[in-house]
């Protein structure tokens, strides 16, 4: 039986249903991870058990894409009432108890679900910028939330947008830009769309039939390096979020900064050929990025150099 703080024994079942969604994917953060406290776990996977399910939809074999649009819109309606109060569904049971709790925004949970159509109506991205619009709905809303279950910060409706929430923001668009150059030889022969900026494959010669026949060339692998240099970018655009954070969150964020970075490294090291092998950390990579990671949420905050805003990855609509 699952037991959790703060939890009505008669959504126990319910939240344990998200628990186990959440345990059989394979490419989510652990959440039981020591450095998750225990209070904040189940709503966790009651978010994520929402978000996976829902994700798992743009991918559904044996359904079209019309098909696939409308669980999502079937999804948004169970949304709705959960936040109503009359959900119907053991992982919105529990969705519906985590924002009444938590005081989350629902707007977070929208958004992602908004990423999970563009999954489907979104087949190609012509520029680096749009696949950041995509990151904004399918990466950032992530960051946020967690952001505001740990008490660190929230976005107010209509205030401008905190430091904290930018600098999570370029976190997460660099996690998710890292997972899509990660994933490169898998998404587009998994109903996903081709991950790639159009106008830097014709910058780099790289066709669409190179990547779709799994040919890797010196231009595809020249614009792969080029896209992790990017994304790296970005990654430094949001390392003063760790000098912001409270323990142990802060570790947790240095522990998974520390392992997208490695994930780059191995990209690099590869020469940027993602198509017939996806990088992998070994055990032995995953204990010197916590190590890394403890150093780093551990030393002092540098006091001389001065914050300064990141560019605003996510522009909010009015």
């Amino acid at each position: 039986m699952f037991h959790a703080q703060n939890i009505p024994i008669h959504l126990e079942n319910d939240f344990h249903y998200c628990r186990e969604i959440v345990r059989k994917s394979s490419d989510q953060h652990s959440l039981e991870s020591l450095l998750v406290p225990r209070w904040l776990r189940p709503f966790l996977f009651a978010i994520f058990a929402f978000a996976k399910t829902a994700d798992d939809f743009t991918g559904l074999p044996g359904r079209d894409d019309a098909a696939r649009l409308r669980l999502l819109d079937d999804w948004s309606r169970r949304l709705l009432q959960a936040e109503n109060g009359t959900p119907d569904h053991p992982i919105f049971r529990a969705l519906s108890h985590t924002l009444d709790v938590t005081a989350l925004p629902s707007v977070y949970l929208h958004e992602l679900l908004i990423a999970c159509r563009m999954n489907i109506t979104n087949k190609r991205y012509d520029s680096i910028m749009e696949l950041e619009e995509y990151c904004r709905y399918a990466a950032n809303p992530i960051g946020r939330i967690i952001m505001h279950l740990a008490g660190e910060v929230t976005q107010e409706h209509h205030q401008p947008i905190p430091l904290k929430i930018r600098f999570s923001d370029a976190n997460c668009t660099a996690i998710m830009l890292t997972h899509l150059w990660q994933n490169l030889g898998q998404d587009p022969w998994s109903g996903r769309p081709l991950y790639l900026p159009i106008d830097e494959m014709s910058h780099f010669g790289v066709t669409e039939e190179t990547i779709l026949t799994r040919r890797f060339t010196p231009m595809l692998g020249e614009m792969m390096l080029h896209l992790v240099s990017e994304t790296r970018l970005l990654f430094d655009r949001g390392r003063p979020l760790l000098d912001m954070l409270q323990w142990p969150l802060k570790l947790e964020l240095a522990t998974i900064l520390e392992q997208e970075l490695a994930i780059l490294d191995k990209i690099e090291a590869n020469g940027g050929n993602t198509l017939r092998s996806k990088p992998h950390l070994s055990s032995w990579t995953r204990a010197s990025c916590l190590l890394r990671a403890l150093t780093r949420s551990t030393s002092p905050a540098p006091t001389s150099p001065k914050l300064i805003d990141p560019p605003n990855t996510s522009q909010e609509k009015k």
